[in-house]
């Protein structure tokens, strides 16, 4: 079927489909004893299929919006063979990512438009939020951006290390202050920086504390707008990093930040490590944000772009 045609490189779509095996076998496992002795999709079908998804970690809402295309399909084409599942299933995931997902994004890329081009990160401590800077860093300057990283998480010594020790791993300069500085003075003095090196992207750290979502947002609002005094409209771009082997909580966390700034891009991480790899397709439908990168293993070159045809074909290969 055209809609999944090969786009990533062979290394690329090797490295996706190992990422993805816990999540597929453990999905397909679980598909495989909903329609055991069963060559129609029918209501029992259809109740052990939601069953399936929601243990898969889809949600509830999303599973109930797939249900409802396949019964859809269903009453349309009269009969529909349990062997046809999987690719109907492929199909109607496909178009639900596609209504968040509108890119066919599969290479690190900016905007031509504005330079530089200022990413906040946002997101709980421990869901690899520094590591996916770090390796958007590498990417970045990969492709031939000049990058500066901004360590604006001034609640934790350890996380102005962790990004010091990437920033030192990639190659690209960093601006930093001491532990309990003022996080919107380190975001103003690394655009500076930047304007004046000229440099193509900002990647700014910020704390990952959830303790109380007021204070949060009053202290994301603060940095925005300590930001756009250097560079306008910044930060174009609000990137919340998930942790993907949380599952559910990572539900939570998103529905959590989103309410204390505008997200406008997700990195769901850790897929590698886990079955749980259906709460991608549940957070981009449930809250209509982009996911933009999706961590499939420790390496450098293990944050992708997220392509969702080449997600869906790898989860239903």
């Amino acid at each position: 079927m055209s809609l999944f045609k090969k786009i990533f490189s062979k290394e690329k779509k090797e490295t996706l489909d190992k990422g993805l095996e816990k999540s597929k076998a453990s999905f397909f496992d679980k598909l495989s004893k909903a329609v055991a002795g069963k060559s129609k999709v029918d209501n029992d079908v259809l109740d052990n299929l939601e069953e399936v998804l929601v243990s898969s970690d889809v949600g509830v809402n999303t599973t109930l919006k797939i249900i409802e295309r396949i019964e859809e399909r269903v009453s349309r084409d009269k009969y529909l063979g349990t062997d046809e599942l999987n690719q109907i299933l492929r199909e109607e995931i496909a178009g639900l990512l596609s209504e968040t997902n509108t890119g066919d994004a599969t290479d690190f890329v900016l905007p031509e438009t504005v330079k530089p081009h200022v990413i906040m990160v946002v997101g709980v401590n421990g869901v690899g939020k520094t590591t996916t800077i770090g390796k958007l860093a590498y990417q970045f300057k990969k492709a031939g951006k000049t990058v500066v990283l901004g360590a604006a998480d001034t609640f934790r010594a350890a996380a102005i290390d962790q990004l010091q020790v990437w920033a030192d791993r990639t190659g690209v300069p960093i601006v930093k202050q001491s532990m309990g500085s003022d996080p919107a003075s380190v975001a103003f003095d690394t655009l500076q920086s930047a304007v004046n090196q000229q440099a193509d992207v900002v990647i700014i750290d910020t704390a990952g504390r959830l303790h109380n979502k007021v204070n949060l947002m009053n202290e994301l609002t603060k940095v925005k707008r300590v930001m756009q005094k250097v560079v306008a409209d910044s930060p174009h771009e609000v990137l919340l990093v998930l942790d993907g082997s949380t599952g559910q909580n990572a539900f939570e966390q998103a529905k959590q930040f989103t309410a204390a700034t505008e997200v406008t891009s997700l990195a769901v991480t850790k897929l590698d490590g886990t079955a749980k790899g259906g709460v991608v397709i549940g957070i981009s439908d449930q809250f209509k944000i982009p996911v933009k990168y999706i961590g499939v293993g420790e390496g450098m070159e293990d944050l992708q772009v997220f392509n969702k045809f080449e997600f869906v074909d790898s989860f239903f290969k």
